[in-house]
């Protein structure tokens, strides 16, 4: 995935406080049983504190580019084909230039970096959670520490496009709270047709209906069959029943929130074949 050269970045849609304070370490208890339930259940997802207990496991921390310095070093594709984090703020753009074109009063919306923990209109994250949408606050927060995660704990290849796949979902999330969609999950939240995995589908097909339009917003020179397909690895690495092998050796479809790594690969697939979200109605009869 290249940017065009000379695309004008906006670093005003990303907010850089990587490096800074994010409060206090928290603990879940558990052990690791615990921690892959927070993972599954915040990972590429939404709501991470619910009102209640915070989903906080540990600080981590390291020093990174002040918060200013990114509408400095991050104003043009060049910039974005050079740095990871220029290239997040392009990816933004473009994911929010489809958007507001395409959805009638999109609003757009910040990413955060952050390192370690945040605070959050949903509660105090940590990193552990993975990149997450929240709706209370309608922000983006990831720590950029993740796409290396993606790569040596789920097993994805990784690459430019598997990160660009990563945002493009969690914008596909605040598509879903502005038409209301997220609302028609309730209850409904495990199981391989709840709510809950119909919701997280619908974004891998709006990531995927993004990846088709992308070089139309002006900020991508173009997508290669390989970018595609590291897209629709880092969607398989992060499939309910994947995630579940690794981390117990076995797999139970009742708990799934996200679904299988074969669902999530075709829905972005199927997205990104019609280039056109009224093909993503995962909530429709017959949808699975």
């Amino acid at each position: 995935m290249r940017f065009r050269r000379n695309a004008r970045l906006d670093a005003g849609q990303v907010q850089d406080q990587r490096g800074l304070p994010g409060g206090r370490g928290l603990a879940v208890g558990g052990g690791g049983g615990a921690i892959l339930v927070v993972i599954v259940l915040a990972l590429l997802g939404v709501d991470v504190g619910g009102g209640g207990d915070p989903l906080s496991i540990g600080t981590g921390g390291s020093s990174a580019t002040p918060a200013n310095e990114l509408s400095q070093t991050c104003r043009t594709g060049r910039d974005a084909n050079q740095r990871e984090d220029c290239r997040i703020v392009g990816v933004v753009n473009s994911v929010q230039a489809y958007w507001g074109h395409r959805i009638r009063g999109y609003r757009e919306v910040p990413t955060r970096f952050f390192t370690g923990q945040t605070s959050t209109g949903c509660g105090v994250a940590s990193a552990a959670v993975g990149p997450f949408y929240c709706p209370r606050d309608e922000t983006v927060y990831i720590d950029l520490a993740f796409y290396d995660q993606l790569r040596s704990q789920f097993g994805a290849h990784g690459g430019a496009f598997a990160e660009a796949y990563v945002i493009a979902h969690e914008y596909g999330h605040h598509v879903q709270h502005l038409l209301g969609t997220d609302a028609r999950v309730g209850g409904d939240r495990e199981g391989p047709k709840s709510g809950s995995v119909r919701l997280e589908l619908q974004a891998d097909c709006y990531a995927g209906v993004w990846a088709a339009n992308a070089v139309d917003t002006g900020f991508i020179e173009d997508l290669t069959r390989r970018d595609v397909a590291d897209g629709l690895d880092a969607a398989a690495a992060v499939g309910d029943d994947r995630i579940q092998k690794r981390a117990t050796g076995r797999v139970d479809p009742e708990t799934w929130t996200h679904g299988s790594s074969a669902s999530r690969q075709r829905w972005f697939e199927t997205g990104y074949r019609s280039g056109d979200p009224r093909g993503c109605d995962t909530f429709a009869a017959g949808a699975f």
